[in-house]
């Protein structure tokens, strides 16, 4: 009998189960694949961003190494070590997370996890064999897969996920991306950067439709400069492999329907949850129209000693969240009192800049009839981003009118992922536009674009501008 059991081994689930263990609960990990870690390690967040920082190498030794005074021979792609280097970091990532399970006293179980009852798990095996094991807690951590609409199904051949796009043998002559959300542009950028052209297929009139409008009309300026074709206000109908080519047919704004062709079509339209083979049923367990477990807001669905976190519950579909509800419900599980803000969770996209945000956009403001103000201040105006040739975004303060306390932040910038934690911090302990503008940042950094935006939300007056 277990304290604890968790089903999956990403982000969530195993840091659900370390926070278990580390408060003294005899833990288990159920994980159907061989390796720990999940969909972020092995065919998410930390593939992608090895092969974003591998192909930004490339990038900058093409456009940017000679003006700073450095002189190459013709730089060319070895995509198979790129993946090699790429498959090693996985390999790395996932070690880490078996030692952490060893360090804690986890016992790992491999095999489909799937409810016999309410405290009883079936681990089926790799060779068919059965295990039960019984927890009077259960942890639900099973993650989300890559979702896609009729008509546009991968074949895993040229119509493909982000999971093959992240282990092309071949760097297309052009990919079609459907989807203009974070997982197609960050894709899109890492093919670009080797090569290819890149054009992307989106349903609404701009790209990251759910960020701030601002974020996404001024990427997509920087995109088309960088050679990215955009078909925006488009309806994909069909997509069909023929061979060695990919052709997409869709309809545009006006309802004429256009075809697109290129060789490879990355399907990027969301994720969805993915709760198949845990037979729900058999514990009471209740999941909503969209395949997600319902929860309260302990993270506790309707049977009260099941609980679920990450993207198999509402919210955002982050790593990063999934890690904090994961570290809630283990902490709620033993008896303490744990804090989460969901409105505080980080988003990033990371592309070239990269862009973060936190907290409310301009238009929820503007629906929720929210008084504010609100501060830009452009990238290119700071010592730091000509120095490093890093001249293009801006970071965006939004706050109340009547307070000045911070609402949201919204920025395009260099090192953004990093940066967003500024505004995380300040946000979490309430603090007010003019908090923020009256701490000393360093200069030259790209931090004191932050400052200046605070200056600019609270009195309209930035320095630098």
């Amino acid at each position: 009998m277990y304290d604890v059991i968790v089903i999956g081994s990403g982000p969530g689930g195993y840091v659900a189960a370390i926070r278990s263990a580390q408060l003294g609960m005899k833990t288990a990990i159920v994980e159907k694949y061989s390796t720990l870690g999940g969909t972020c390690l092995n065919v998410g967040c930390i593939p992608s961003k090895a092969l974003l920082d591998s192909s930004e190498h490339y990038h900058n030794a093409t456009h940017t190494f000679k003006t700073h005074g450095i002189d190459i021979e013709n730089p060319k792609v070895n995509l198979k070590q790129m993946m090699t280097r790429k498959d090693e970091v996985i390999s790395q990532t996932c070690d880490g997370v078996k030692y952490l399970m060893d360090k804690n006293k986890i016992e790992v179980f491999h095999g489909i996890g799937s409810f016999v009852n309410s405290t009883t798990i079936q681990v089926l095996s790799d060779d068919k064999k059965k295990k039960n094991i019984e927890g009077k807690n259960i942890i639900i951590a099973t993650g989300s897969k890559p979702n896609y609409f009729p008509g546009m199904e991968p074949d895993k051949k040229r119509i493909i996920t982000s999971t093959e796009a992240l282990k092309l043998k071949e760097i297309p002559v052009k990919m079609l991306v459907i989807g203009a959300g974070v997982i197609g542009l960050e894709l899109g950028s890492v093919y670009k950067r080797l090569g290819s052209q890149v054009e992307v297929i989106e349903f609404a009139p701009q790209i990251l439709p759910t960020m701030d409008l601002s974020i996404g009309k001024d990427f997509s300026k920087i995109l088309k400069k960088e050679g990215f074709k955009f078909h925006l206000e488009h309806r994909v109908q069909k997509v069909e492999n023929k061979g060695k080519k990919v052709i997409v047919k869709a309809l545009n704004k006006k309802g004429v329907e256009v075809e697109i062709e290129g060789d490879y079509c990355l399907v990027a339209v969301g994720r969805k949850a993915f709760t198949a083979g845990l037979h729900l049923k058999n514990a009471g367990i209740d999941s909503n129209e969209r395949g997600q477990i319902v929860v309260n807001e302990h993270l506790q669905s309707n049977v009260p000693n099941i609980y679920a976190i990450g993207d198999v519950v509402r919210g955002a579909m982050l790593a990063h969240k999934a890690e904090e509800e994961g570290v809630y419900a283990a902490e709620f599980i033993s008896g303490q009192k744990p804090h989460i803000n969901h409105n505080l969770i980080p988003g990033v996209v990371y592309t070239w800049p990269e862009i973060a945000a936190v907290g409310k956009t301009e238009q929820e403001l503007i629906a929720d009839k929210i008084e504010f103000k609100s501060g830009i201040f452009p990238i290119r105006a700071l010592g730091r981003a000509r120095a490093s040739m890093d001249t293009n975004g801006m970071v965006k303060i939004l706050a109340d009118k009547e307070t000045d306390e911070i609402l949201g932040v919204h920025m395009i910038a260099p090192r953004a992922a990093d940066l967003i934690m500024e505004a995380v911090t300040a946000m979490e302990y309430r603090a007010s536009a003019e908090d923020l503008a009256r701490i000393c940042h360093p200069h030259p950094t790209y931090t004191e674009a932050i400052k200046e935006a605070a200056l600019a939300a609270t009195e309209n007056r930035p320095l630098h501008i």
